[in-house]
């Protein structure tokens, strides 16, 4: 091949966007799927078998949605703040040491729970709870504590709930209505309360209600500093992406309330929020949905008359 004609292919803008595309979505699920990426896809979207949620369902639509990244973050943040919860983390978890594989583990969980077969949903929810099951420890004033305590498995439910509900609202692609978002704080409680949480939330208010009754408990602490510390001033990223990632970040904290950012050595600027960093998120946020929108066409999974789900162009 002549090199004019090599040298004209390269430059091609369709190429380089579509080089550019591949790069980033090839980036962002390196980074929360890891080298299991292909195989765990495979597996979610492709075995066959009845599901708990189909698409149109409030659950599988946030859950799908890019603000997930932010959710995700702010959640992490939200929940630090309950000091037993946080000693779990300290004490036993590798998001210092591996903070990637637990992204990851975290993600696998979250997506075949939506969207994997029933089967698979069960299976990943006992090897969860096995996990919690071995993970005790003893609190500074000489309390017993353990990852399975329904108190403690309730308090990191509703602050995700709280955390993925406010984050689709503010930057999803759309806006749930209130039906449907109670409609997913109940799907999410199904998921919660096989896990191990006690009577889970089943509206949104029911959801505040239970997340303000908490409040009393909860308070800074140097392990919640360090999670604030290491998720917003060092996160384990390089390169441009920490842009992007400062960019999501910047969405969560701005979403996070008064007292919680207070209370975290946060900076509280609303004109700051909605005038900059609101603006700088939803770009950031629309970049993201078109790396990762396959332009080939996602199989979805529908339901057939017996209930099981079967991918489908």
């Amino acid at each position: 091949m002549p090199p004019s004609l090599l040298d004209s292919r390269l430059l091609d803008p369709r190429t380089l966007i579509a080089r550019s595309r591949a790069g980033l979505a090839a980036t962002v699920r390196d980074k929360i799927g890891g080298d299991s990426f292909s195989d765990t896809h495979e597996k979610i979207w492709f075995t066959p078998g009845a599901r708990w949620f189909t698409e149109t369902d409030p659950i599988w639509v946030v859950h799908a949605d890019a603000a997930m990244f932010i959710g995700g973050i702010r959640a992490l943040l939200l929940q630090s703040l309950h000091p037993v919860a946080m000693l779990g983390v300290s004490e036993h978890s590798g998001f210092r040491s591996d903070p990637w594989g637990r992204l990851q583990r975290t993600s696998t969980y979250l997506a075949t729970t939506t969207y994997g077969t029933v089967a698979d949903a069960e299976r990943s929810i006992r090897i969860v709870r096995a996990i919690h099951g071995r993970v005790t420890g003893t609190t500074p004033s000489g309390e017993p504590y353990r990852a399975d305590d329904p108190h403690l498995l309730g308090w990191v439910h509703v602050a995700e709930v709280d955390s993925f509900v406010t984050a689709f609202q503010a930057f999803g692609s759309r806006r749930l209505t209130d039906a449907e978002v109670d409609t997913y704080v109940a799907q999410s409680g199904s998921v919660a309360e096989r896990l191990g949480v006690v009577d889970p939330p089943q509206t949104w208010a029911e959801n505040q209600e239970l997340l303000a009754a908490y409040r009393p408990e909860l308070t800074s602490s140097p392990a919640a500093r360090d999670v604030a510390h290491f998720l917003l001033r060092e996160p384990p990223i390089t390169g441009p992406a920490k842009l992007g990632y400062a960019a999501l970040a910047a969405g969560a904290i701005s979403l996070l309330p008064p007292w919680v950012r207070s209370t975290l050595l946060l900076p509280t600027l609303p004109a700051t929020d909605r005038l900059v960093v609101r603006p700088v998120v939803r770009s950031a946020l629309a970049t993201l949905r078109w790396a990762l929108a396959d332009p080939t066409g996602m199989p979805h999974l529908v339901a057939d008359e017996k209930g099981d789900g079967q991918p489908r162009d």
